[in-house]
């Protein structure tokens, strides 16, 4: 999305703010105005030994703070000037128009009695030179005033930018976060309801054990399923569901323990990531061997990191790796996207047969 650019008759583009005399009358202003002022009355007094010094800077000071606010009022109103004309244009015309009329109300300010102009020809002198010389340094001071606060609204704008762009690459991880999750979800779904239709199928009397260990189960996981991040507690708790559910089905060929350090429990972790794990050992390792096997799911927290390994005693990685990609590989790019790179999946064999996956990710706290 790009910002509009200004056209010449708009007004320029500000950071956003006040607006009106809260955006005219402002301390920055007031202090480059007092700075510029305070000097050049310094200067007029060395040319009159009559005047003391804090009248020629009062002058000074009110005819700086009536340019000042001339060229705020130039920066917003009217709303378009002329095509010909720059805003900039317009800024400085209005600082170079109100010196003659700060310095007249200057001096009546900081005059006791009529000013006399007409027969008074030093305090005339006088008057033309403190409108002379505003002519002359304000338009710069002016000038330099745009730099700065165009200088400013180019930061303000690269910051703005780059505040969008982050959140809209945030947006598209999300996005891509919650596409890789919809993978898991039917993959795991499917393949357990093949499972319970495979024992109605053939007449087990565990059939409708394994289906109500099933309803349970989904009724605690699918309303987690289009979450961003849970806990590893709810993560332990879904998995200690889906091997209840695993062995009921084949009670004869998987045995399993889980154990968790309490440290871990609170930990953020991707939905389904240990359970993905898990049910590959099921699927991969212990379905296609003929004596089945065993699965060990271990979380525990060290040094700040943690790490949870699944390990089964099922045929291993040689008979089946090249089975394993889809399921395995979008859980590794979901891990990656979740901890920002600093997660690592990794596969070794088991001796004499099985299979070890474990995930090492940062230890972050949920909601932190």
């Amino acid at each position: 999305m790009k910002a509009p650019q200004p056209t010449s008759g708009a007004p320029p583009m500000v950071a956003d703010g006040p607006r009106g005399w809260a955006r005219i009358v402002t301390w920055p202003r007031v202090r480059v105005t007092l700075m510029a002022a305070v000097p050049l009355g310094l200067l007029h007094s060395l040319s009159s030994a009559v005047t003391p010094v804090g009248i020629w800077i009062a002058r000074a000071v009110i005819i700086g703070l009536l340019a000042m606010c001339a060229f705020g009022v130039a920066e917003q109103w009217p709303a378009r000037v002329p095509r010909r004309w720059a805003r900039w244009v317009w800024q400085l015309i209005a600082v170079v128009l109100a010196m003659p009329f700060g310095a007249y109300l200057a001096y009546n300010v900081t005059t006791s009695g009529p000013l006399h102009l007409t027969t008074d020809m030093q305090r005339l002198g006088g008057l033309a030179a403190m409108t002379m010389s505003g002519i002359l340094f304000g338009p710069w001071i002016a000038l330099g005033a745009m730099v700065r606060q165009r200088e400013a609204l180019a930061q303000h704008q690269a910051l703005a930018f780059q505040l969008e762009r982050s959140e809209y690459e945030r947006q598209v991880l999300d996005a891509r976060m919650r596409l890789l999750q919809a993978q898991v979800q039917p993959h795991f779904l499917f393949n357990t309801l093949a499972n319970v239709r495979a024992l109605v199928n053939t007449g087990s009397p565990r059939a409708s054990a394994v289906l109500d260990s099933l309803i349970a189960y989904l009724r605690a996981a699918v309303p987690r399923l289009d979450e961003p991040a849970t806990t590893l507690a709810q993560e332990v708790e879904l998995v200690r569901a889906y091997l209840e559910l695993m062995h009921m089905r084949i009670p004869d060929r998987l045995q399993y323990s889980l154990h968790a350090d309490d440290a871990a429990l609170g930990l953020r972790c991707p939905p389904m990531a240990i359970l993905t794990l898990v049910e590959n050992a099921v699927r991969h390792g212990i379905d296609p061997s003929e004596e089945g096997g065993r699965i060990e799911v271990d979380v525990s927290l060290r040094s700040g990191r943690c790490s949870a390994r699944v390990i089964d005693t099922g045929i291993g990685l040689g008979a089946h790796a090249p089975g394993l990609g889809t399921g395995l590989a979008t859980l590794r790019e979901r891990m990656q996207l979740a901890f920002g790179g600093d997660a690592r999946l990794s596969l070794t064999s088991v001796v004499p047969h099985g299979t070890c996956a474990e995930l090492d990710f940062p230890a972050h706290q949920e909601g932190a």
